[in-house]
């Protein structure tokens, strides 16, 4: 029998948190939980787990918090839950290095579909650092062995999704990609209500990369900008 994927789900609310847990566990997957951020930091250290399902509020230290500390220890996906609809508070989470995102209430079947998703990103991402290439686009270099990126000689911290995303940018630069599509090539799924996930990132890019790097066409999509 096939050894079942660790997850560790990080919930204050124990009607939602009973729900994921029952149907992770249908999916195959042994999930451990949390209802706040020590709890989560003391279990993450001992059971290791292969993604973190994070609650964006959380008593005591926030999920924002949380993650910061969770990928300085050890870098790990995490797919941030959170009933705030504010832009700002997504691009935070992004940027302390949550991988993805969805917005309460969510449906079963679309938490399932990301956490699938995002797992296949992990292991191809994997199968790529094997490829040793660099990606220069402009005053951007992308390392794909290392998944390191450095703009104008600068280093710049992208979390796994952000490079994903730049990466897949960057392979045809001035190319225009739909939303759909990058949804399809990089998170691994195609769902119209998703789309604002791809225009966070995209946010997120240009906030550490620069604001003229990734090119809006206005009810199209984006590219990259090629120099």
């Amino acid at each position: 029998m096939a050894e079942r994927r660790q997850v560790l789900l990080v919930e204050d609310d124990e009607t939602i948190a009973r729900a994921v847990r029952d149907r992770l566990a249908a999916e195959g997957f042994e999930v451990r939980v949390a209802g706040d951020g020590e709890a989560a930091l003391a279990e993450y250290g001992r059971a290791e787990p292969e993604l973190v399902i994070l609650d964006r509020l959380l008593p005591g230290l926030d999920g924002l918090e949380v993650c910061r500390r969770m990928q300085a220890a050890r870098p790990v996906p995490v797919l941030m839950l959170t009933a705030l609809g504010e832009e700002t508070d997504v691009l935070v989470g992004l940027g302390v290095g949550a991988d993805d995102y969805l917005t309460k209430p969510f449906s079963m079947r679309e938490l399932v579909a990301r956490i699938h998703a995002l797992l296949r990103r992990v292991e191809r991402a994997t199968q790529l650092a094997a490829e040793d290439t660099v990606i220069r686009v402009g005053e951007v270099e992308i390392d794909t062995a290392a998944r390191r990126v450095f703009v104008r000689g600068t280093e710049a911290q992208l979390t796994r999704t952000e490079f994903d995303l730049l990466r897949r940018l960057a392979e045809r630069p001035g190319q225009v990609f739909e939303r759909d599509r990058l949804l399809s090539d990089v998170w691994g799924f195609s769902e119209a209500a998703a789309t604002r996930t791809v225009d966070s990132h995209v946010r997120a890019l240009r906030r550490k990369l620069g604001s003229d790097v990734v090119r809006t066409v206005h009810g199209v999509g984006y590219a990259l900008v090629r120099r």
